[in-house]
């Protein structure tokens, strides 16, 4: 069965600053934060590991300094509607100890495909841009 999760519309992006050893029950917080995230069912959300940062502390964590990379910044971007956003918020505030939270208004304008899975496939979701997005539009050959 096909899915299509239509995010044309208003939408929330919720950002997340935590640490790279941060934990929950054991197991990374930020795999924690993914999980729970697709198990309620929210449209997106991105894991990223900085190259640098600092917070509160104003200590520069960086992949330059080996004694500072242990603790690298991870970035993690979730998008949905504002209410559905605003619902997992608790969950978040139970989960990080340590971190910061910032949330800007989105627009979306793409429908996303989730075609199942074709054996050996990658897992990978299939995008159909709208009409006449170009930049969504998937390459066709080489420039």
């Amino acid at each position: 069965m096909t899915e299509h999760l239509n995010l044309d519309g208003d939408g929330l992006l919720l950002r997340l600053f935590i640490g790279e050893r941060d934990q929950w029950h054991g197991k990374p917080l930020h795999q924690a934060i993914l999980l729970l995230a697709r198990e309620r069912g929210l449209a997106g959300c991105t894991v990223s590991r900085a190259l640098a940062g600092f917070g509160a502390s104003s200590r520069i964590h960086t992949t330059k300094i080996e004694r500072l990379s242990m603790d690298l910044p991870i970035v993690i971007e979730i998008v949905d509607a504002p209410e559905k956003v605003r619902a997992f918020l608790p969950a978040l505030e139970e989960m990080v100890d340590n971190g910061l939270a910032t949330s800007n208004q989105s627009r979306s304008t793409s429908t996303v495909t989730a075609a199942p899975e074709p054996a050996g496939g990658n897992g990978r979701s299939r995008r159909e841009p709208l009409p006449g997005n170009a930049l969504l539009a998937p390459r066709t050959g080489l420039a």
